[in-house]
């Protein structure tokens, strides 16, 4: 039987009553199999030895002593038992807190086996947090430190909530391994059992839970992480696409550009990049597959219902409409046994501003030329507002008809966009996930774009498939991924990187300043303001709880807020240039009104948060000043500072730190000083901020493991893949 199978109640454990099992749901525990699957956070370690004297302040330690007295202090209710205990060479104070049966529990002259956390109080070292079990009344106490320790053990420390304790927890589970686990069967293939050196399931179950000492209980760590793993893995390869033999070549000039994409490259007034055209030319190439292997499917849906329908007597109309409802409906089909995966499946990542947009609507173009639809989809409306004029302005010779789809439609308005779009004679449409909602229907969806793909989870994308004709999906990510995190959260997709920049433009200046001097920075960049230029000021947060302002803003130890400064820098520094605040609280379509009346530079600076992180592209600002740096994390002050950079201008961003600059933070400011190489950046942003928090895994939904770690994990992560495509 699998571990998953034990569908038993935890009811069913002696000691696990109603209020203990209701206990164990705040931990999302109903079942054994749920209970033997909450593997221990850490341990503690009893089976070292360590004299008194060797304590370090907060760690626990395990020792040997004898009780040689009692003492009390305080007063009627307060009053408390100390036990003075010693080791031989020191001696330490166990104080008792409401617990008074020690003194009969521990009688004096009891030789005790004490594990505790001491501290140095009162001249001597005392413990108010041990546990304590006694090995012997009398006798002497070297003998016994020289006998094998009978209380040696490994302790697991479990997740606890409100009510429950470790006793509690530890009880359960070993009544739970008791009844239900001798009977756990092996999940991994018995080969890679043997070609991985691991453990049985059952014996790693056993042994994460009741391990004898650390070297075992880190084998059996190994044997479950390396479990979960290979299943992730499966699952990931499970789902990728087939793979047609013919190799894809990138090449350095264009070919084979359909009509639109040929109209599209001859109104640029830049040429592309050799990464946009190599990253172009694969992407035609896999549509041209899919296209293929969309013909094929007609083909073989038609000769089905052919077959079905002579069966019965009758005939089958040769329209192309039949073909394509074939394609979706017809039983047995190659189509649909192979829908649930991406034909064109492919994420290109590349730093901010390095034209992956341009690339994406490429595809589109493709897509659309063979009479398809194509969404996409960002993950907040600014974003995707920004997105659709974009498309407007870059496609308006394109013969395309591009529809923002929002929720702030009105009625009449919505409904002739959804009616567009369910005839077909809307081509490409923009929006954030309401683009697929239940209500919204497509002609012949063939094509989604997903920007900041790291913001979108597995759901979303099962979405997509419902709703398209033929599942193609090209995924954008302006925070690149380590190598590592592509490999494992991507596996099922094709990764391109776009590394060269445009031509012409400059590499952002990027200036560190230390407090007390952000008045030559307000200078600097009111030079670039009296040329012409843009700036954005931005702050860590909307407005400080305190109620009454600083009243010297440069002198202030608290943090710096966009509200109070929208009002010093625009009344007191800049009341010749218009300024504006936007931030979250602020109406959305104020925010959209002013980031308008910005790009047209009818504002010239803008006072935010982080707002303004993604979906601004502004190529006449120039200055971005970020204050309080430290209190931003390194791939949010990487992503501000690509709001500029954006023309041949030479732009600069002002990373203005305050006081009390920790370790992590000189780290972000170091790495923002010294290279603009996203991928650099996001490597060290990998280690500075540790799993689970890289690219938004967590909340993404790509990654539901319990003990295994793919970015830490490495290693095991590339064993488990090999041995999943050996099978």
């Amino acid at each position: 039987m699998k571990l998953k199978e034990l569908e038993n109640p935890i009811e069913t454990l002696p000691g696990v009553g109603p209020s203990t099992a209701s206990n164990f749901a705040k931990l999302n525990i109903f079942k054994i199999s749920d209970l033997l699957s909450c593997y221990p956070k850490n341990y503690e370690d009893r089976t070292k030895k360590l004299p008194l004297k060797e304590f370090s302040s907060g760690q626990k330690i395990h020792s040997i002593v004898q009780v040689i007295s009692h003492e009390w202090f305080g007063y009627g209710r307060m009053r408390t038992l100390k036990i003075i205990v010693t080791d031989g060479e020191s001696q330490a104070s166990l104080v008792c807190f409401n617990r008074p049966f020690m003194e009969k529990t521990l009688p004096v002259d009891s030789i005790v086996a004490v594990t505790a956390k001491y501290s140095f109080q009162y001249g001597q070292i005392q413990s108010s947090s041990f546990d304590a079990e006694r090995i012997a009344y009398g006798g002497t106490l070297q003998d016994f430190q020289k006998m094998a320790d009978p209380t040696a053990k490994v302790l697991p420390i479990y997740p606890l909530t409100s009510g429950l304790t470790q006793n509690q927890f530890r009880k359960a589970v070993s009544q739970a391994l008791k009844m239900y686990a001798k009977g756990i069967d092996d999940e991994l293939p018995q080969d890679t059992l043997q070609n991985q050196n691991l453990m049985h399931k059952k014996d790693a179950i056993f042994t994460i839970h009741q391990g004898q000492n650390l070297l075992q209980i880190e084998d059996a760590r190994r044997t479950i992480k390396f479990e979960e793993l290979y299943f992730f893995q499966e699952q990931i390869i499970k789902q990728s696409r087939e793979r047609n033999n013919v190799a894809i070549k990138p090449k350095n000039e264009l070919i084979d550009l359909s009509p639109r994409q040929k109209k599209l490259l001859s109104t640029l007034p830049f040429e592309l990049t050799p990464d946009q055209k190599a990253i172009i030319n694969t992407i035609n190439e896999e549509i041209e597959l899919s296209e293929k292997n969309a013909a094929i499917h007609d083909s073989i849906a038609f000769e089905t219902l052919q077959s079905q329908a002579i069966l019965h007597g009758s005939r089958v109309a040769t329209d192309t409409t039949v073909n394509k409802d074939a394609r979706s409906s017809a039983p047995g089909s190659v189509a649909s046994t192979t829908s649930t995966n991406f034909t064109l499946a492919r994420l290109v990542q590349g730093d901010v501003g390095s034209g992956k947009t341009l690339v994406a609507f490429f595809a589109a173009l493709r897509i659309i030329d063979w009479g398809g639809q194509v969404v996409l989809l960002a993950p907040t409306e600014l974003l995707a507002r920004q997105h659709a004029e974009n498309a407007s302005k870059i496609l308006s010779n394109c013969n395309v008809n591009v529809s923002f789809l929002t929720g702030n439609l009105n009625t009449k308005g919505r409904n002739n966009l959804l009616a567009s779009i369910k005839n077909g004679n809307t081509q490409l449409i923009i929006g954030t996930h309401a683009v697929f909602s239940r209500n919204v229907q497509y002609e012949n969806l063939q094509l989604a774009i997903i920007d900041e793909q790291h913001r979108f989870g597995v759901v979303q994308r099962n979405l997509i498939k419902e709703k398209c004709t033929i599942p193609n999906i090209l995924m954008m990510s302006a925070t690149p991924s380590p190598q590592t995190l592509a490999q494992v959260v991507f596996s099922n997709l094709d990764v391109s990187t776009i590394k060269s920049m445009p031509k012409g433009r400059l590499p952002i200046q990027t200036h560190l300043t230390k407090p007390g001097n952000e008045s030559i920075v307000y200078e600097t960049v009111r030079k670039e303001l009296n040329q012409g230029h843009q700036a954005y000021f931005v702050y860590p947060m909307i407005e400080n709880e305190e109620e009454e302002p600083a009243q010297d803003l440069f002198a202030s130890k608290k943090i710096k807020n966009a509200t109070e400064m929208f009002e010093f820098l625009s009344k007191d520094v800049y009341p010749q240039f218009k300024c504006a605040l936007i931030h979250s609280k602020i109406d959305e379509n104020e925010q959209n009104q002013i980031l308008d009346d910005f790009r047209m530079n009818k504002i010239q600076i803008i006072v935010a948060t982080t707002v303004v992180e993604v979906g601004v592209d502004v190529p006449n600002a120039t200055c971005m000043v970020i204050e309080q740096a430290e209190r931003f994390g390194l791939a949010a002050l990487h992503q501000l500072r690509g709001r500029v950079g954006r023309s041949n201008l030479q732009s600069h961003c002002f990373l203005i730190y305050g006081n009390n600059l920790t370790k992590i933070g000189k780290e972000r400011l170091k790495a923002m000083y010294e290279t603009t190489d996203g991928f650099k950046i996001a490597e060290l942003d990998l280690k500075l901020r540790g799993p689970g928090e890289v690219s938004g895994i967590q909340q993404s939904g790509y990654l539901s493991l319990g003990l295994s770690d793919p970015l830490y994990d490495k290693e095991l992560l590339e064993l488990a893949r090999s041995e999943v495509l050996a099978h």
